[in-house]
């Protein structure tokens, strides 16, 4: 396997924010939303109002009608928009607003739409809208060939998952993949917000920033962080907070998109806080 990070000719957007978050002293707050909820139009303000209140780095799901990993609220979330009729190319659309607002735009999408599109093809068009790097949750290092070289050519990051399960050598596996940052799933299970952070999140990066080796790639701790007092206690140990069910939950429970937007930067606000208190 030919995964071993190689570092694209400058900078991306992403590893420019989490540099920057890391010299003012914290961890990067990074909020998740599928493009097109509640439509495409509206998942840009939406969008625009988690930057306004404070996130760094922007997820933007790509719709997918067969998730593995998202909880009821982000399946919620995300059949709106595929009720809404989401495209691949208005996920793109989607990324280049949101890096026209200065915050580092990535995609999350499962790795079918991405093959079905065409991998070569998808990473020059992700490319050209702006967008950093693309998390892909389901794809294994191993069977990622096309994706490593496809993400080159393009200059993207490409993050790979670690879990509470991940041994040794699968940690270094990934760890060696991945470009931007690791994404450390804080438990084993779908998305979602909790009551509280796993346990095994905080030695799932403490094993994870081992495998890195001297480098040090940025890890990333998300699945499960719904409030500001949580955000603080995983930036505590992480270099990134990843909250995605939380803003749709927002949105989901607003009387109308106006509500919903005033609720968004709330939650952004709260979680921004709660990152630079540690």
């Amino acid at each position: 396997m030919s995964g071993e990070r190689t570092a694209p000719e400058q900078a991306t957007t992403l590893q420019t924010k989490l540099g920057e978050a890391k010299a003012a002293g914290r961890a990067a707050l990074i909020g998740y939303l599928p493009a097109g909820f509640p439509d495409v139009d509206a998942s840009i303000k939406v969008i625009q109002a988690m930057v306004a209140g404070g996130c760094d780095i922007v997820e933007v799901g790509l719709p997918y009608s067969d998730p593995t990993m998202d909880g009821p609220t982000i399946q919620r979330a995300a059949d709106r928009a595929l009720a809404a009729g989401t495209t691949p190319k208005d996920v793109l659309r989607v990324v280049s607003a949101t890096a026209e607002t200065g915050a580092a735009a990535l995609v999350m999408s499962y790795w079918n739409p991405i093959d079905r599109y065409g991998v070569h093809r998808f990473a020059a068009d992700l490319a050209e809208a702006g967008g950093a790097g693309v998390i892909t949750p389901d794809l294994l290092p191993e069977e990622a060939g096309e994706w490593f070289e496809a993400t080159d050519e393009a200059g993207l990051d490409r993050v790979f998952l670690v879990a509470p399960s991940s041994t040794d050598r699968r940690l270094r596996l990934t760890t060696d993949a991945c470009r931007g940052f690791v994404y450390a799933a804080s438990l084993m299970g779908v998305t979602g917000t909790r009551e509280q952070v796993a346990d095994t999140a905080e030695r799932l990066v403490r094993r994870t920033r081992e495998a890195t080796g001297e480098d040090g790639l940025p890890v990333c701790v998300g699945l499960g962080i719904s409030t500001g007092a949580q955000a603080a206690e995983v930036a505590g140990y992480a270099d990134g907070v990843i909250v995605g069910a939380g803003f749709c939950q927002r949105i989901l429970d607003a009387p109308d998109l106006d509500a919903g937007l005033t609720a968004v930067r709330g939650f952004a606000e709260e979680l921004a806080l709660g990152v630079r208190s540690r």
